[in-house]
C-alpha cells in the first residue's frame, strides 16, 4: 500500500507503544471511541477489544475500504470515510462528554484538531493523542514559559505526556520524534461565572488571549495597551509578557479589561 505524504500519513508499527495509547485511555467496554486515522488499524485492533464501539475516521479512501474488509466481522467498529475536520460528533450520536477521542492525527492539522474538539458543544471526556513531540513539549510548557497553545488547551482540560515515540517506530520514518500526550477532565468550567459574576465570553476570552501574545517579546501592557495599575489589580507584575501569565492570572486580566474588550457600544 502506498504512502500519501500529502496526508502526512506515517503508520505507527510498534504494538507495545498502541497498548500504552490504549492504556492511556482507559477504556471501559461501555465507552465510545472516536478513533481518528485508524491508517492500517494497528490500534483499531487494540481498540475494538476494550470499546463497545469505536468509531474509525479516515480521509484515505483506500485505506478505509481495507479497515472495512479488514474488520468486516467486528460488529462493534464504524468505519467512516471523512475528513475529521469537517466531522460533526452530534451526526453520530456522540453526546457531550460521552465518548472519548484516540488519535493518531497527521501533524500539520494538530491545533485546528484541538480546537474543533475542545471548543465544541459537544466535548469528549479525554482526548489521548499522538502528535509532534515538540508541540506536545510546548502544550506542557515544559520549559515553564506558557504560549497561545498551551494555555489554550489547559483552559479545557489537564494535558500530560504519557510516552515520547522516536521516529523509528513509524512507517515511513518521520523526519520529527513524536509523543503521546492525554488531556482529561475536559470541560467549560473555566469560564463560569465566579460567586456573583457573570459567565465569561470564550470569543472575547480568545480576543485577550491573541491580542496578549500578539508581539512575543513585548511588556503584556504594551500589548494590550493597558497601564501598569491595571495589571497590579490583577497582582500581575507590571513588567509580565504573556508567557509569564498562569490559567488564574488570565481570568483576573479578562474581568479587568472587559469594557475594552467588548469594544463601544452605542
Amino acid at each position: 500500500m502506498n504512502y500519501k505524504k500529502y496526508l502526512g500519513q506515517n503508520f505507527l508499527k510498534n504494538k507495545n507503544i498502541a497498548e500504552r495509547i490504549v492504556e492511556a485511555a482507559n477504556i471501559k467496554k461501555n465507552d465510545v471511541i472516536l478513533e481518528v486515522g485508524p491508517g492500517r488499524g494497528a490500534l483499531t485492533n487494540f481498540l475494538i477489544q476494550k470499546s463497545g464501539h469505536v468509531i474509525a475516521v479516515e480521509k484515505d479512501k483506500n485505506l478505509a475500504d481495507f479497515l472495512t474488509d479488514k474488520f468486516k466481522r467486528n460488529r462493534n467498529l464504524e468505519i467512516v470515510h471523512n475528513d475529521i475536520l469537517k466531522f460533526k460528533p452530534q451526526n453520530f450520536s456522540l453526546k457531550h462528554h460521552k465518548y472519548k477521542v484516540v488519535a493518531n492525527i497527521p501533524y500539520y492539522i494538530t491545533s485546528r484538531f484541538l480546537r474543533q474538539f475542545l471548543e465544541s458543544e459537544y466535548q469528549p471526556s479525554l482526548m489521548v493523542l499522538m502528535i509532534q513531540k515538540e508541540v506536545a513539549e510546548r502544550i506542557i510548557a515544559k520549559n515553564k514559559k506558557e504560549s497561545i497553545l498551551s494555555i489554550s488547551v489547559k483552559i479545557y482540560g489537564k494535558p500530560k505526556i504519557i510516552i515520547r515515540v522516536p521516529a523509528g517506530n513509524f512507517t515511513p520514518k518521520p523526519k520529527v520524534d513524536s509523543a503521546v500526550i492525554a488531556i482529561e477532565n475536559i470541560s467549560k468550567d473555566f469560564f463560569d461565572p465566579p460567586a456573583g459574576g457573570n459567565k465569561m465570553d470564550e470569543k472575547l476570552f480568545f480576543r485577550l488571549l491573541k491580542l496578549g501574545f500578539s508581539h512575543k517579546r513585548k511588556m503584556l501592557k504594551n500589548n494590550l495597551g493597558i497601564n501598569a495599575e491595571v495589571l497590579q489589580k490583577c497582582k500581575i507584575p507590571p513588567l509580565a509578557r504573556a508567557e509569564e501569565l498562569s490559567l488564574e492570572d488570565w481570568k483576573f486580566l479578562y474581568c479587568a479589561t472587559l469594557p475594552s474588550l467588548r469594544g463601544p457600544t452605542s
